[in-house]
């Protein structure tokens, strides 16, 4: 039995870089546990309903959604205080977790979705950028000059939109929204969460992340 709470991850996933970066905020330790996603664990499956990462195991019951696993870090301790935000970031990560992220999925896996028009979902998809560029302008941060959770929560899916074709990325109008990301794929709090580790298997020793 695990001495904290165990975190199945996939390094690449956006939602499970997310659950990293908000765990790594709160200084929380947990167990990491990397699984591939085309061999996924038994352990994992018993943890995770959806069979997706990220999914965290705690003593009582498991947190199968990232939002709730970045909640639930930050509840535990917030010293950047990410939780404090208007009403309007909750409603601006609906808004990435359901339109735009369509629109990337449509627009970087286009050969899944071979009666949708690639041109118009990748539209749709900057719309939402563009709207994130306006909100940018004149500040560091989507409300204000200090990170919340809805910055956390949707920087790394601008990163993933934005490496299907970044030539394509730079050259649109949202100068504000390239410097916002280019500062956090550059900073420490990504470079952290983003280290390599092979996939868990049972026996392995204990790989602690979050802790400070």
């Amino acid at each position: 039995m695990s001495l904290h709470p165990i975190l199945w991850t996939f390094r690449r996933c956006p939602y499970a870089i997310r659950a990293r970066l908000a765990i790594a905020s709160a200084g929380v330790t947990v167990e990491l546990r990397e699984i591939l996603l085309r061999d996924k664990p038994q352990a994992f499956l018993e943890t995770s309903v959806s069979a997706t990462v990220p999914a965290l195991r705690l003593d009582d019951r498991a947190l199968d959604d990232s939002r709730d696993i970045m909640v639930w870090a930050l509840e535990q301790n917030d010293p950047q205080r990410l939780l404090d935000m208007p009403n309007a970031g909750w409603e601006l990560i609906d808004e990435n977790d359901g339109p735009f992220k369509s629109a990337l999925d449509h627009t970087k896996y286009a050969s899944r979705y071979p009666d949708l028009d690639t041109a118009a979902e990748r539209s749709k998809a900057a719309d939402f950028l563009l709207g994130l560029d306006n909100r940018l302008k004149g500040q560091a941060a989507l409300f204000g000059n200090r990170s919340t959770i809805a910055d956390l929560g949707i920087l790394p899916f601008v990163r993933q939109f934005a490496n299907a074709d970044r030539v394509w990325f730079d050259e649109q109008p949202w100068p504000d929204l390239i410097v916002w990301l280019d500062r956090f794929v550059r900073s420490h709090d990504f470079a952290n969460v983003m280290t390599k580790y092979a996939p868990w298997s049972d026996g392995d020793p204990a790989l602690w992340f979050g802790g400070k």
